[in-house]
């Protein structure tokens, strides 16, 4: 039989926490978190990791575990994830994954072994080096000759970090990126997933709550901890998370801190607009209006019996 699991998802500050923590009260759960930055140890503020009292008592896994000079990959968590549902159904309790990185949730999800031979540090050095000296349509080209369909993928968000990656994956393995995913999923998934996504019929609604979080972290400490983490070696992986880089210019005396604040709430709309376009692609998932179901408390209470139906039926 397979493993059923909740998953919940969603853009940034749709209340994603909040709702998982609720259903893992109601269901005997513990949750595991899917999202790529909460997992670093001290990025606290800018991830809106949850906190103490925000998880209400319930187990988080793959939460505030990592140092921020180490690397993690999306291989890695599906290896971490999996541990930590066997661990959370061992104790007969419901794993609830919550987060909103799609790579990690769909990866998990489809069960993809993203191969553990597939790193090769020299190569992706002198890959670096080619994209420094020709830039990233150079790097497309090369990708493009060797696997156009993530060539194609890429090239809409133009991320030359995944572009290295997808080539040296490549040149490592003899397979690409493409042809791994779809033999992965060849396997059948171990997991039965009912997946809740959390949106809004009017968008305006999740923009308005992301430049009323950026307001409370401001509040919170973010510039201190904006500094703090510009002054340290954060690791590849780490230093993609939004909340730092963004005042930069404030600390280099090039811009006024407001102006800062501004360009942070632009950037973070626009990733949640990606996550939006991003989980769209997915049509068994159950969509919640948030603007409809203001409280998790509401919300819960309109998707309870899916829930049962799913767990029980």
């Amino acid at each position: 039989m397979k493993t059923k699991i909740i998953t919940i998802v969603g853009p940034t500050a749709s209340g994603k926490t909040a709702l998982s923590v609720e259903i893992a009260k109601r269901f005997n759960g513990e949750i595991i978190s899917a999202d790529s930055m909460q997992i670093y140890k001290g990025m606290d503020i800018a991830t809106a990791k949850p906190t103490i009292q925000e998880q209400s008592g319930i187990s988080h896994h793959l939460l505030d575990f990592l140092d921020i000079d180490e690397s993690y990959s999306v291989g890695q968590f599906v290896i971490d994830a999996k541990e930590a549902i066997k661990e959370i159904t061992k104790k007969d309790k419901l794993p609830v994954i919550c987060g909103g990185t799609g790579l990690y949730v769909d990866s998990l999800l489809s069960d993809i072994d993203f191969v553990d031979n597939s790193n090769n540090p020299e190569t992706r050095s002198e890959l670096k080096k080619l994209y420094e000296e020709n830039g990233v349509d150079y790097m497309l080209d090369i990708l493009r000759e060797v696997d156009p369909e993530s060539a194609e993928r890429l090239s809409t968000e133009v991320n030359p970090k995944r572009i290295i990656r997808a080539i040296e994956f490549y040149k490592t393995t003899g397979i690409t990126i493409t042809e791994q995913i779809k033999n992965s999923k060849l396997n059948e998934s171990p997991f039965e997933s009912l997946t809740i996504g959390l949106t809004a019929k009017d968008r305006s609604y999740i923009y308005d709550r992301i430049n009323k979080r950026v307001d409370i972290m401001i509040k919170n400490g973010l510039i201190e901890e904006a500094e703090k983490m510009l002054n340290s070696d954060l690791s590849p992986t780490a230093s993609k998370a939004i909340g730092y880089q963004q005042f930069k210019p404030y600390f280099d005396g090039e811009s006024d801190l407001e102006s800062c604040i501004n360009r942070l709430k632009t950037e973070t709309r626009h990733y949640a607009k990606r996550q939006l376009t991003w989980f769209r692609r997915n049509e068994s998932i159950v969509w919640i209006n948030i603007d409809e179901y203001i409280s998790a408390e509401e919300q819960f209470d309109m998707i309870n019996n899916t829930i049962r139906g799913f767990i029980y039926g």
